[in-house]
């Protein structure tokens, strides 16, 4: 039988400008292609510290297997790691079609003054964005178009912090630092606190939020992976650094 072909995996060189290596990491993942089995084949727990998400992302590189959304953002950080000027930051989506609810999240990019992402998706417009946009509000709402494509409302948008550069870190990624009910919004309002956050953020003065409201971590109940919620991001880090 023929054995599917393996993508080589991305490798920087420094001749590349930065838009160029972000192009090559999105053409690996288009070449792992998205998963339509309905299988996960890759566990991601989003509590998990970040030094495990990568010997995830490794795993991923090993395996060559179709990937879908949150596998892509994992990735995305893998291969972006050690780039100092490249900063990393979860964007999710909740949207409204037909009756359901669907979820996405793709990978922010802020880059010498400009805004992009990385991810996977079923729409070719509901992943990568170049590294053009001005501000966080401008690529929030071609997010926002895009999806009016496809009759899906956007309801909900959670941005997070920045993913810290230190692949062997105990900390967690924090997934949720802003939550705007942006179809309760206007969109002068919601440029305007998402123009706040991006300058908060640029600024790197933000703090994770589970550091100051734990009951609102344990409330939210939208984990992908359903668990006993008892040990805080922190201990659970604490304890595996000692084990």
């Amino acid at each position: 039988c023929v054995q599917p072909s393996v993508p080589p995996v991305p490798n920087y060189k420094l001749s590349m400008s930065i838009p160029e290596w972000l192009q090559a990491i999105q053409t690996y993942m288009k070449m792992l292609q998205y998963n339509h089995t309905g299988t996960q084949f890759f566990e991601i727990r989003k509590t998990r510290p970040l030094s495990g998400l990568m010997e995830t992302a490794k795993e991923m590189t090993r395996e060559s297997l179709p990937i879908k959304c949150l596998e892509a953002v994992i990735l995305g950080i893998y291969f972006t790691n050690g780039q100092p000027s490249v900063e990393r930051f979860p964007i999710s989506f909740k949207t409204h079609f037909s009756g359901n609810y669907f979820h996405h999240v793709v990978l922010g990019i802020y880059c010498n003054g400009r805004y992009g992402s990385l991810g996977m998706s079923r729409r070719s417009d509901l992943m990568d964005k170049p590294l053009t946009y001005r501000t966080l509000s401008d690529l929030i709402f071609e997010f926002e178009d895009s999806y009016k494509k496809y009759l899906h409302s956007v309801k909900k948008v959670k941005i997070g912090l920045y993913v810290p550069h230190e692949p062997h870190s105990f900390q967690p990624i924090e997934w949720k630092q802003l939550v705007l009910n942006v179809s309760k919004m206007m969109r002068t309002e919601i440029r305007k606190e998402l123009e706040k956050f991006g300058r908060d953020m640029r600024m790197k003065i933000l703090k994770p939020s589970r550091a100051h409201s734990p009951m609102k971590e344990r409330s939210r109940g939208k984990s992908l992976s359903p668990r006993r919620r008892q040990v805080s991001p922190q201990r659970r880090a604490c304890r595996r650094d000692k084990s």
